[in-house]
């Protein structure tokens, strides 16, 4: 089909998305084209389709920061008609036309295979949020982080990354604290794994350099005084992934649990990993996520609902997971 619909952003004269036809001579430059089936609703995503913050580069953009589909075209040396593949990041819905379409076209290298064992549904209830949510886990590891030393801290623990970050961490037998602003999600993340649930009230206000070893590590989405005080409170060698901003790009912090604790800050990107990185992920979400337990984590729209959906991820509205059907 030459022409297919998607979502499109345009800026003037007012910023704006709506739902739209396209044409196949829009799409942008790249050797493989994917047929869509799936995308996903992640905090850019609701920052582009609201222009509440300058995620968007290029225009006219089509959002969607993630898809899993089927390839229709390629003169890339890795990939053939009929295979499965997923894509997150590289500027997808930022610079490069994204997944929120049934067409998408982009760079080979960019693509890794649909994991074995993982359907496109599947993949995109992992999505972006999930994937950064596994490389924090193994950045943890490479830092030499195992359950005997000590609990782990997952903040922002009913969003996204943080609800997927809670059952990898319980699985791989952590005891896990998880932070959350809401109340009404204690039993859920219980579920998942949590051993323990606090209020993210603790964490989000100013605090002190250092404070009471609480736990050995830490996922953090959320930054700002959050972060700082996950920091501050994180026990001796212990270390610290870094992942989010839902509270602000800011880190009013000090050096002493760097200097003092020997606390290790690890920055997570999941934007412009390495395929080499990409595919080693991946495969571990294959195998360490409980299939009905990201099932129970994830809801599913139509393309119809996403842009009434998309903003609701900003007010935190939204639990888990949430696979969008493009197909």
């Amino acid at each position: 089909m030459s022409k297919f619909k998607g979502i499109r952003i345009v800026k003037e004269p007012n910023y704006s998305a709506t739902t739209s036809e396209f044409d196949e001579s829009e799409l942008m430059d790249g050797d493989v084209t994917v047929r869509v089936s799936h995308s996903t609703v992640n905090y850019k995503d609701g920052l582009a389709i609201t222009g509440k913050a300058p995620v968007v580069r290029r225009f006219p953009m089509i959002p969607g920061i993630d898809f899993a589909g089927v390839v229709e075209t390629s003169s890339h040396a890795g990939f053939k008609p009929g295979d499965a593949v997923v894509l997150t990041g590289w500027g997808l819905g930022e610079t490069h036309l994204g997944g929120y379409a049934e067409k998408a076209r982009v760079k080979g290298d960019w693509l890794v295979p649909l994991p074995a064992g993982l359907t496109a549904a599947q993949a995109m209830a992992i999505g972006t949020a999930g994937f950064t949510a596994m490389l924090a886990v193994l950045a943890l590891e490479k830092q030499g982080m195992t359950p005997a030393r000590g609990k782990v801290l997952v903040t922002g623990a009913a969003g996204g990354v943080g609800s997927v970050a809670v059952s990898l961490l319980a699985k791989a037998g952590w005891h896990v604290i998880a932070s959350t602003g809401r109340a009404a999600e204690a039993d859920f993340l219980k579920h998942l794994g949590a051993a323990e649930i606090i209020d993210r009230a603790e964490l989000s206000g100013p605090g002190k350099p250092l404070g009471k070893e609480r736990w050995a590590a830490a996922v953090d989405s959320v930054g700002s005084h959050t972060l700082a005080n996950v920091l501050a409170s994180t026990s001796y060698e212990g270390a610290v992934a870094a992942c989010g901003l839902a509270q602000g790009m800011d880190l009013p912090t000090s050096v002493a649990p760097f200097i003092l604790r020997g606390v290790a800050l690890l920055g997570i990107d999941s934007v412009m990993k390495p395929k080499a990185a990409r595919l080693i992920a991946w495969e571990r979400l294959a195998r360490d996520l409980d299939p009905a337990k990201l099932a129970e984590i994830s809801t599913t729209i139509s393309y119809d609902q996403i842009l009434e959906t998309a903003p609701k991820i900003l007010e935190g509205k939204l639990r888990g997971r949430t696979i969008v059907e493009i197909g």
